[in-house]
């Protein structure tokens, strides 16, 4: 069991620090102080940037280019430029996984934020974007500090696509709508909304289908992921071209694996033609770390290292997480392999960005953002928005006959379970420092007098010893809270699951404690991918079931504030729950979304999955109820085409419009709906909208095309309106990847309402 951390140390301690000076870190370059820039061309902050970088790439010679193409750049003393590092992470806070990032001195800890998938079940657009807000005000305050980078490599916008996958819990879920939604409001919270200057550089990873890391004697650095033109189109790419397109990241990153049998790092098709030209990035992109290597060295993708360092640089790779191109690069560009204007373009992109990070505008206290400093870390407003996460992510998957919420008026409440007193289990995996914990015993204990058993000593639950003191514990106690679940032991990077249902004999503690307990037993599930719990739906003793993610460091407080009704849960599953059999027929390393009833196929995620399920996507309950009504919404769309050339083989046999023909910018519907509170306690609720197509070849499950989230007094009610693009949200894409829109009746479904929306081809409103 994790040793607890008091907060009220490190509290103290922000205290004392706050009338003391932390010495601000000396300029990355163009340091006022030295005579040596202050003449030089690159560091006049009145010049245009890519007059700027123009000039200090001209006065670099090849040998110092080469050596800032990877992760931990070297200094250029002659020009007054400092060293580098990178490689920073934030997924949902800042972290000291990357080498470019440690705490200690100043700087103990930062806020330790739900783990994504936590997050992700807000379906919250604004608490996401104000969680980058508050991480990058910590990152700014530990870089002024000389503790951190500028370049933090997060979010992982990767579609969970297999609930085996070990970092599932990283993503936004199996949804690319959401996910897409989540990475450009992440996104815009850390780099903030001032034009081209940049609070932190973000970055979008990793591109692109990857969600493999170890299974079944396959893994990451060995995969081929074939994907089909129709699933790259509609389900891989999507959240990364939200990213670029609407988030305006500074960077995206190429994953390991192979797609259709080339390296992603290596395709120029995907990063030159795709991320840079189509979707217009305005940044950097870096490799995985070592993938570079790995391409050469495991997948024998080309013949010479020096073919492997050029064919990346080529393909669009500005930046190797690694050694290898500062190793292989010179050689290349001396064998004909490479140009050094190669070379100069990958630079390019990385100095804008630091640019664009103000690392060349001199001293850094003098800046925006250099004000910011240890009293900005864990600060009481962060750690309140921590909770609040907690809460909002949270999500009551049962709950019979109004077990929840407990009677404050409990004596005493059992807690029992392998994850009922843990502390760094709840911040997940690419965390940090947290500021201080608190545990669900130690939450509960808030609320009532506890009783506490562990029941197993780890999440493992190898053995059957402890289950009689819990029996104990729960035949004595007014309520019993099972706390069970999953951890990195289980789930993690380069660690997929090999099964859905809980760990050795946690499913036994569970029924038995339940069989024992006196008073109603509720069963609190801590994971990042589902977990098969049919037992425990279909167990009349068991009162209710929580899922609370990995819920960071106030989890403690957000799950007792829930079980006893302080906060009512609003939160919907990012992803579906699979029954344990589900895997049988589904191998990790088939990538096709759709299901195949040729080879018995089940297809994946609930946009193409029509088997049974423990919990669907989007499922979620609250302590009160909630009635929708559709005030306003169009019955029928004319669609208009482009020009006249487009009109007359637009539609053809497969009764769709491309979307490239379609005149997009007339194709924007709004949808009013009213949402009442018509239940007795106040609370939060996710409108979810989703659409299907016209039957026929369309034919598919239902697609989410948007939520709202709407709090709700008792009694009252609000209108929402959610904005509908044709292009967009009513399109499909076809085997050719091509996005269409199909001609016919369109249905949406809003909660219990269905709306229908029949869309026609316009050939008289042509502009020729």
């Amino acid at each position: 069991m994790a040793d607890k951390i008091n907060t009220l140390p490190f509290l103290l301690f922000l205290l004392c620090l706050s009338n003391h000076i932390v010495e601000s870190r000396e300029p990355f370059a163009c340091d006022p102080k030295l005579g040596l820039t202050r003449s030089l061309k690159f560091c006049r902050v009145n010049l245009p940037i890519h007059v700027r970088v123009r000039d200090l790439i001209g006065r670099l010679t090849l040998q110092e280019k080469i050596r800032l193409l990877v992760n931990n750049a070297a200094a250029v003393p002659r020009l007054g430029i400092q060293g580098y590092e990178w490689w920073s992470e934030a997924l949902h806070g800042v972290s000291n996984v990357g080498p470019g990032t440690k705490f200690g001195g100043a700087f103990p800890g930062a806020t330790a934020f739900p783990q994504v998938i936590t997050t992700a079940a807000s379906f919250n657009e604004s608490l996401w974007e104000e969680i980058g807000r508050v991480v990058s005000d910590e990152a700014r305050a530990m870089y002024n500090g000389g503790m951190a980078g500028l370049t933090y490599w997060s979010p992982n916008v990767n579609v969970f696509r297999d609930p085996r996958w070990g970092r599932g819990q990283e993503t936004p879920g199996e949804d690319p709508v959401v996910a897409g939604k989540y990475a450009a409001s992440y996104v815009r919270g850390l780099q903030g909304n001032n034009g081209l200057r940049l609070k932190v550089a973000a970055c979008c990873k990793h591109y692109t289908a990857y969600d493999l890391d170890n299974w079944n004697g396959v893994d990451r650095y060995h995969f081929n992921a074939r994907v089909s033109k129709q699933d790259l189109e509609d389900t891989y790419n999507v959240p990364f071209k939200s990213c670029v397109v609407a988030g305006k990241v500074a960077s995206v990153m190429c994953s390991y694996n192979q797609v259709n049998g080339k390296p992603t790092c290596a395709d120029p098709y995907l990063l030159k033609n795709t991320i840079r030209g189509e979707w217009g990035l305005n940044g950097y992109i870096v490799s995985d770390c070592d993938s570079v290597g790995v391409l050469f060295d495991t997948q024998h993708y080309t013949a010479t290292p020096e073919e492997a360092a050029a064919s990346t640089i080529r393909a669009g790779l500005d930046l190797d997480c690694g050694p290898f191109l500062a190793i292989h690069t010179e050689n290349a560009v001396k064998g004909g392999l490479l140009k050094e204007e190669d070379v100069n373009m990958a630079l390019a992109n990385t100095i804008t960005v630091q640019m664009r990070l103000g690392m060349f505008d001199g001293e850094p206290s003098a800046q925006p953002f250099g004000n910011l400093g240890p009293r900005d870390v864990c600060t009481p407003a962060h750690q309140q928005l921590a909770l609040q996460a907690a809460r909002q992510g949270i999500v009551l998957l049962q709950n019979r006959g109004r077990t929840l919420p407990l009677s404050r008026t409990l004596q005493t409440v059992a807690v029992i379970g392998p994850n009922s007193d843990v502390t760094v289990t709840m911040i997940g995996n690419y965390a940090g420092v947290a500021c201080g914990y608190t545990t669900p015993l130690q939450g509960i204990r808030r609320y009532a007098k506890t009783v506490h058993h562990p029941g197993c000593n780890d999440v493992f639950c190898n053995g059957n010893q402890q289950f009689n003191a819990a029996e104990v514990a729960a035949r004595h106690a007014d309520a019993t809270i099972l706390v069970m679940g999953l951890d990195q032991s289980i789930e993690a990077e380069f660690r997929d699951r090999k099964g859905l249902l809980l760990p050795g004999y946690q499913q036994e503690l569970v029924s038995i404690v339940a069989r024992a307990s006196r008073g109603p037993t509720i069963l609190v599930l801590m994971s990042g991918g589902p977990i098969d719990v049919s037992f425990a739906k279909n167990d009349p003793r068991i009162g209710a079931i929580l899922w609370v993610g990995y819920p960071g460091q106030a989890g403690g407080a957000a799950i007792a504030d829930v079980l006893f009704g302080t906060a009512n849960p609003g939160g919907k599953l990012p992803m579906t729950w699979y029954p344990h059999n589900y895997l049988a027929k589904v191998p990790m390393t088939n990538m096709g979304m759709r299901a195949d009833p040729s080879r018995g196929y089940p297809g994946r995620t609930y946009r193409f999955y029509k088997g049974p399920v423990v919990f669907p996507f989007g499922h979620g309950m609250s302590y009160t109820t909630f009635a929708h009504s559709l005030v306003q919404a169009p019955r029928e769309v004319s669609v208009p085409l482009a020009s006249l050339h487009v009109s007359r083989n637009t539609t053809g046999a497969s009764n769709a419009i491309r979307v490239s023909h379609a005149n997009c910018e007339a194709l924007a519907l709004g949808v009013h709906i009213d949402v009442k509170n018509t239940g007795d306690m106040d609370g939060t609720h996710t409108l979810l909208v989703f659409s299907s197509p016209p039957g026929g070849k369309w034919s598919t499950q239902k697609q989410l095309i948007g939520f709202e989230k709407v709090h709700l007094v008792t009694g009252s009610q609000k209108r929402v309106k959610i904005d509908i693009h044709v292009c967009k949200h009513l399109s499909v894409v076809d085997r050719f990847g091509i996005r269409r829109i199909p001609i016919g009746e369109h249905d949406l479904y809003i909660g219990d309402l269905k709306h229908s929306i029949s869309l026609q081809a316009n050939l008289e409103e042509i502009k020729s």
